[in-house]
């Protein structure tokens, strides 16, 4: 049983920085009764609160957070905000506004030197392995007693169809860390998941778009035909083959179909099943909100496929 002795038969667990509910939804799936999530903005917990309304919900900074308050639980599951560790932010990661992103990791050491959760599952950017104070945060669950399972794993190797790589930290009260076997399988591709059918979207004209938007599709037509992805990352110059996988989703339109001559962003509802969101999930009305919170979310697949492999070690 090892560090899993202390887990009730029905496990439970709370979600930090819960987001429109990416974790939730997927540790779920897998059989966690989650008792509580938390986010710092209300309309996020809203959306959260109903796709999941068995759990409690929380609108509060956690650095100022009452863990005492907070329910008794097996896993703890947090996302600690990813901005300020992204490799993407560039010269941003050097701002005060980065500093205070990455300071929200250590609510995740308030959380557990309350409650003492004998599981914890942590993701983040790998980035976030760069940050300065990374040593002291890893000494710092050390010091609680925890070994530190580092997993770095990307989505597209479970078979969905985007290209998104995470580091997952799975912490235990083990004197080893555990290794999680999560099945690789055939990657997707961004035809899983894009509508071809050329009705109900509004389309926009290529001509109509930016010099280096029109310099991207002249390129993917001349290798990939009339219908392929354009993504307006800084360093691509081409458009890529609707039949490779799709780029990592953001929190802004980043992902183009070209069918011949025009163009259009992905819908909220693409995005989603790209994140790997069950078809029913609500969505905020404004489109903006909805995007942002698809953008930073952890995938609902990868959250459900590292809790299945957790629980079949208790």
């Amino acid at each position: 049983m090892g560090a899993f002795q202390n887990l009730s038969s029905s496990v439970t667990g709370i979600d930090l920085y819960a987001g429109g509910g990416g974790t939730t939804e997927g540790a779920v799936s897998a059989g966690v009764e989650m008792l509580w999530a938390s986010n710092h903005k209300q309309i996020t917990v809203d959306t959260h609160s109903l796709n999941h309304p068995e759990a409690v919900h929380v609108c509060q900074d956690l650095q100022l957070a009452d863990w005492n308050a907070v329910p008794s639980h097996d896993i703890m599951f947090a996302s600690p905000c990813c901005q300020g560790h992204s490799h993407a932010a560039g010269k941003a990661r050097r701002s005060k506004k980065a500093d205070k992103s990455r300071a929200t990791a250590w609510a995740v050491v308030d959380c557990l030197d309350i409650h003492r959760s004998p599981v914890g599952v942590i993701e983040n950017t790998a980035g976030f392995l760069d940050w300065d104070l990374y040593p002291a945060w890893e000494f710092a669950l050390k010091s609680m007693g925890y070994s530190i399972g580092l997993h770095v794993l990307n989505l597209v190797d479970t078979g969905k169809s985007q290209s998104r790589e995470r580091v997952y930290f799975v912490i235990t009260k083990s004197k080893n860390a555990i290794e999680l076997n999560i099945e690789k399988r055939e990657r997707g591709s961004a035809r899983d998941i894009v509508d071809l059918n050329f009705e109900n979207y509004k389309w926009d004209l290529v001509s109509s778009k930016c010099a280096k938007t029109q310099m991207r599709v002249r390129n993917g037509r001349a290798q990939y035909g009339d219908v392929f992805m354009d993504a307006s990352y800084g360093s691509a110059i081409s458009g890529r083959s609707i039949d490779a996988p799709l780029g990592t989703v953001m929190t802004v339109n980043k992902h183009y179909l070209v069918m011949g001559e025009y163009i259009r962003p992905l819908s909220i509802p693409e995005l989603a099943d790209a994140q790997t969101f069950r078809s029913d999930y609500i969505w905020p009305e404004s489109k903006t909100m909805a995007k942002e919170m698809i953008g930073n979310a952890n995938p609902p697949y990868m959250a459900e496929m590292i809790t299945k492999a957790l629980i079949k070690q208790f």
